[in-house]
């Protein structure tokens, strides 16, 4: 089910949360709202849900207005095919694994069988088939977000919201559950609004990621976009590590064309470069080489960090200080001079 929002915007005690979003995410994917804490994500999510009334705009649900300031509509919670996992995952500590996951479908009035039947698909879906009758006090924080996604899974709501759900786990389980998200939506087609602010969670987990900022989409698209192709410092910057460079030099190519010099390095620039940019460049871009070599920013190493996948140095240029990230490390120790190469296509122009 498509969602689309025009104009959203909403208010706290006179304070902008969300400034006039006009946004659409798609159907059966999964969209992913990121950005840092206050950002307008979270309350985004509640107006969709029905949980927060925003203060104005309007959200349409495959083609079905849930609200609208004027003239006004508005649609509870409980009337919009819509199911919710929170962070807290909210499931009822009294009950058992089975009775947690059959309540949508209590609430709907099916019968027994057909509550069975349906609760026991989706138990074993989920890998908690052999857990029903289990008490929700005795699962690990694993178990229980399994839980709270097979309730949604089980209500058959053709969207469902979820609330930084992985918060709780640890880190190795973050990293599975976020895989079984994934693997789940493809098997389901459901449409997926998931709240993050952690980057990297959202790069695995999002077919769109729409980056946040005080309460506006700063840039939105395919996570490998989002990272190769930052429009702004805030992008660069919240995606991942960057190298920011302030002071390249203007020239032109002999063809006339405008590049930037930094150090030894050229890079072509758009024609329409502002008076004032910046340059990006990801650590994993640069390149070590001998200082000897040509085109190449020269410094030299001030630390290194061995971190097992990947060897991380601290190059001190006349550019700043660049950090670079390398898989295969030549034997590089501070102190030693070295030189930085970069594919002129991988230094990226931001306004200043």
């Amino acid at each position: 089910m498509l969602i689309e929002l025009e104009g959203l915007s909403k208010s706290f005690g006179g304070v902008a949360v969300l400034r006039s979003i006009t946004e659409t995410f798609a159907e059966a994917e999964i969209s992913v709202l990121l950005g840092a804490s206050g950002c307008g994500k979270t309350t985004l999510l509640r107006c969709v849900a029905g949980l927060e009334q925003p203060s104005a705009g309007r959200i349409a649900i495959d083609g079905r207005i849930v609200y609208r300031d004027r003239p006004p509509v508005w649609v509870p919670a409980e009337r919009r095919r819509i199911a919710m996992v929170f962070q807290s995952y909210a499931i009822w500590p009294h009950m058992t694994v089975f009775q947690n996951v059959s309540l949508p479908l209590r609430a709907a009035g099916l019968g027994k069988s057909e509550i069975a039947a349906r609760v026991t698909e989706v138990l074993n879906l989920v890998g908690l088939g052999d857990l029903g009758s289990r008490s929700a006090t005795q699962l690990s924080g694993g178990q229980q977000q399994r839980v709270a996604l097979a309730r949604c899974i089980v209500s058959e709501s053709p969207v469902i919201l979820m609330d930084e759900p992985l918060s709780n786990l640890d880190a190795k389980l973050r990293i599975a559950m976020r895989v079984e998200i994934g693997d789940l939506q493809r098997r389901l087609k459901r449409t997926i609004l998931f709240v993050t602010h952690d980057q990297e969670e959202a790069m695995s987990i999002a077919d769109t990621i729409y980056l946040f900022d005080k309460g506006q989409v700063v840039q939105k698209g395919a996570p490998k976009d989002l990272y190769e192709n930052p429009k702004t410092r805030y992008v660069a910057e919240f995606l991942g590590r960057a190298n920011i460079i302030a002071d390249g030099e203007r020239a032109t190519d002999g063809a006339g064309r405008p590049v930037v010099r930094v150090g030894d390095i050229t890079a072509s620039l758009p024609a329409d470069l502002p008076p004032a940019f910046l340059l990006c460049i990801r650590p994993e871009k640069w390149r070590t080489v001998s200082p000897e070599t040509p085109d190449v920013l020269r410094g030299r190493i001030t630390k290194v960090q061995y971190i097992g996948d990947r060897t991380e140095f601290w190059v001190d240029t006349p550019a700043g200080v660049m950090m670079v990230v390398e898989i295969s490390a030549p034997d590089r120790r501070p102190n030693d001079l070295v030189g930085l190469q970069v594919e002129p296509r991988d230094v990226k122009v931001l306004p200043a």
